[in-house]
């Protein structure tokens, strides 16, 4: 059976597992605790990171672009990158947008100062850095609000894998409760579809030990 390693909260294993499902591909999920840094999975990812699939055939892939381009060439029956180049580098281009900067000025600004110290033990959170990323994400929301105003979905008329790691980031922060959506209702209706599609449905039953997801996490009509 294919595995895949993730964390509850890592935006970047939730693309995957979105992706899998997107594609109907069956896998196991096992939690991996990397602050542990178990020589087993060291062996499979000396990076020591989430999120690492093992396919059928047993090929070990780690890194998510890494692993969604290679689900994208070996399981091509359902697409998610679009047809032609010009359309594939825009869906590029905005994966790397989320995976990168708003990773870097949000998500590890609110996930990584509230949950991840916590999980780890590594320290307390800093306001300095919370302050900066409930700042931070309501420029990246006007993005997508001027997106989706233009077009159907993030990368144009069809759904792709933009869209998956735009709303893997936001679902991490919805589940703390962070994403302002009053102020951003273009957006609220973008993701109300990303999370009503079956491949979203494991991802709003998970739970972090000891840390509730805010009321609405679950709720389709938030």
């Amino acid at each position: 059976m294919r595995t895949l390693y993730h964390l509850w909260l890592s935006a970047h294993a939730r693309k995957v597992r979105i992706v899998l499902s997107e594609k109907k591909l069956a896998f196991n999920l096992e939690i991996e605790r990397v602050w542990e840094r178990r020589p087993e999975f060291l062996a499979l990812n000396p990076a020591g990171e989430v999120p690492v699939l093992e396919d059928v055939d047993g090929s070990i892939l780690s890194d998510s672009s890494a692993i969604c381009e290679y689900l994208e060439e070996v399981y091509p029956e359902i697409g998610l990158l679009g047809t032609g180049g010009h359309a594939r580098a825009e869906v590029r281009r905005l994966i790397a947008w989320f995976d990168y900067k708003f990773d870097r000025e949000v998500t590890q600004n609110l996930v990584g100062e509230k949950i991840n110290k916590r999980l780890t033990g590594i320290g307390e959170p800093d306001s300095r850095a919370i302050r900066a990323g409930r700042t931070n994400i309501h420029i990246h929301m006007n993005y997508v609000e001027w997106l989706v105003d233009r077009r159907r979905w993030l990368a144009g008329e069809f759904f792709s894998l933009a869209d998956i790691a735009a709303a893997a980031h936001l679902s991490t922060l919805d589940y703390i409760g962070d994403v302002p959506w009053e102020d951003h209702p273009g957006a609220k209706d973008w993701y109300a579809r990303l999370k009503s599609r079956p491949s979203f449905r494991a991802i709003l039953k998970d739970i972090v030990p000891g840390m509730p997801p805010s009321k609405h996490y679950e709720n389709l009509d938030f």
